[in-house]
């Protein structure tokens, strides 16, 4: 009888715990693709690592990482560039997608195959733009310098000044990834409910009341995550500058991951690297609250 019973018991068991065990390959995947390579970021934040032979020693040295962070000629710099461009290149972007959405959304035909259009940019290597905005941005024969050419300007050294390389990269992620929040916002857009916009447009509301009143406050939801993936997307790039400017001239475009790639692989400090990627984490996890923080805030108000 218990024999019997057992079986049943162990049957009855694995169905009613199926939904957690069967999860488990998941977790385990996870923890070694994930959880421990962060871990070991963090134990390499306080670590000096040598390489010596076939071998790698580690010691315990969280005082020079720290005491390298504030010696760091170039953090400053890095930082101030990488607030710079993501604020900028974040904000033209949500506005610009946010608009071609509208746009688009408001058109009887030819959704299709803006959408089509719309998502190539994002399609493109990103090698292959590196390389056909530093031709278009040449000071003697580019595109840009021959359009002011004919207003009658004179060329900009857009890639070669201080003051123009970085806006010049902010340009390029600019029409890179436009399309991404487009898309979107255009499926927030075409999943509006049309039977609010039209008992507002009954109750004789402007287009501007119905956008600031209606339309805004529905799309909230997609902006929020358009807003956060752009934002940390964009404290990710590194390949418009490290393929346009390198950096320069001098640090004038410099960004935070083209300098943690300088700290890793040229200046082979591992730790102080290590350091750093931790700090830029915690710094972009603070910043994406307080940014859910006042968009919650906004929608309660």
């Amino acid at each position: 009888m218990n024999r019997s019973r057992a079986p049943r018991d162990v049957v009855g068991w694995l169905n009613a715990t199926f939904r957690h065990w069967s999860l488990l390959p998941a977790v385990v995947l996870f923890v070694l693709l994930t959880v421990y390579p962060v871990l070991n970021l963090f134990r390499m934040s306080v670590s000096t690592i040598q390489f010596k032979g076939n071998a790698d020693f580690w010691s315990f040295t969280p005082a020079r990482n720290w005491a390298a962070l504030w010696t760091d000629p170039s953090l400053g710099a890095a930082a101030v560039n990488t607030l710079v461009f993501v604020v900028a290149a974040v904000s033209v972007e949500m506005v610009l997608g946010l608009g071609l959405a509208l746009l688009v959304g408001a058109m009887t035909r030819g959704k299709g195959l803006m959408r089509t259009v719309m998502i190539v940019p994002i399609l493109v290597p990103p090698v292959a733009i590196g390389s056909m905005f530093k031709l278009m941005f040449n000071y003697d024969f580019g595109l840009f310098n021959q359009l002011l050419a004919l207003a009658g300007i004179a060329p900009v050294s857009w890639l070669g000044s201080t003051s123009m390389a970085l806006w010049s990269v902010i340009i390029v992620d600019v029409w890179h990834w436009v399309p991404f929040v487009f898309l979107i916002l255009f499926a927030a857009v075409e999943g509006l409910p049309r039977e609010v916009l039209e008992a507002g447009r009954v109750d004789g509301a402007t287009r501007w009341q119905l956008l600031r009143r209606v339309t805004l406050p529905l799309l909230m939801p997609a902006i929020t995550v358009a807003f956060l993936f752009r934002s940390i997307l964009a404290f990710k790039a590194f390949d418009e500058v490290y393929l346009l400017t390198g950096g320069g001239p001098g640090t004038s475009s410099e960004l935070i991951s083209l300098h943690l790639y300088r700290v890793f692989f040229e200046q082979n400090q591992l730790g102080y690297g290590a350091l750093l990627s931790v700090l830029t984490i915690v710094f972009v996890l603070t910043l994406l609250g307080l940014g859910r923080w006042l968009t919650a805030r906004a929608r309660l108000d």
